[in-house]
Order: C-alpha cells, then structure tokens, then sequence
C-alpha cells in the first residue's frame, strides 16, 4: 500500500495564504526558492525529523504552497511510491494521463503529477535512491 505523504494547495497569493494558514492554523511556513525562479511555500503541519524531514506522528502529513499555475489548480495530495517510472506505465495502461513527467526536486527527492480517470491530479513521489 502506497501511502499520502505530501500535499500542494493552489495559491493566487503566496503571502496572504501563508499568513492565512500561519494565523488560524499555527503551521510553519518557509519560503523555498526553485530553480526556476518561482517561490514555493514548504508547510510544515507537524514537528518533522530535523535530519530525515520525515513527520515525528506517523499518518501525519507536511505539504506547500504553489502560487498560481497552469498545473496545479486544486489541492494535490502525492503518494509515496518506489518508481515513479513503474506507476506511470500502470496510469497510461488503467487510462490516467501525465501531466508533468518525473522531475528532479533539487535533489530531495523525485516528482510528477498524473491525472485518474476522472481528471483528478495526483502527485507521485519517489525518494532519492541511496
């Protein structure tokens, strides 16, 4: 069983979202600049493994914050999988679609997002081989 181990919520304005969720919530929020020159939001909902960035409460889950795509337009949970590459070969044959191939995220790990049968986006995740 693949478990959820990440989340992305939409943003049209990343400081009045982080100040939102920071505000009524209490969650950590840190500013996280990509490569491509965009700001991502990482959210921390739970206290984290400061070495392994893995939550303390196992079923606890962290996430960020994207400012406004032409990908990501609802929240997207991502699912923790050995292979990204094995998982997209099981969406396109069950009917799913890709919508961003598997990406190197600046080393921490891999990402891409696919969509179900009814459109739906989910994210796969693939932890750095060892």
């Amino acid at each position: 069983m693949d478990p959820i181990v990440h989340f992305e919520l939409p943003s049209k304005n990343l400081a009045a979202s982080r100040g939102f969720y920071e505000s009524i919530f209490g969650w950590k929020i840190t500013e996280w600049p990509m490569p491509d020159g965009s700001t991502y939001l990482g959210v921390h909902t739970t206290p984290i493994n400061e070495q392994t960035h893995v939550p303390l409460k196992a079923g606890e889950i962290n996430g960020g914050i994207t400012g406004d795509t032409d990908v990501v337009k609802a929240p997207v949970f991502a699912i923790l999988v050995e292979s990204i590459d094995e998982r997209v070969k099981q969406v396109q044959a069950a009917g799913g679609t890709v919508v961003m191939p598997k990406k190197d995220m600046m080393g921490m790990g891999f990402y891409a997002y696919v969509t179900d049968l009814d459109g739906n986006m989910i994210g796969l995740w693939e932890n750095p081989k060892k």
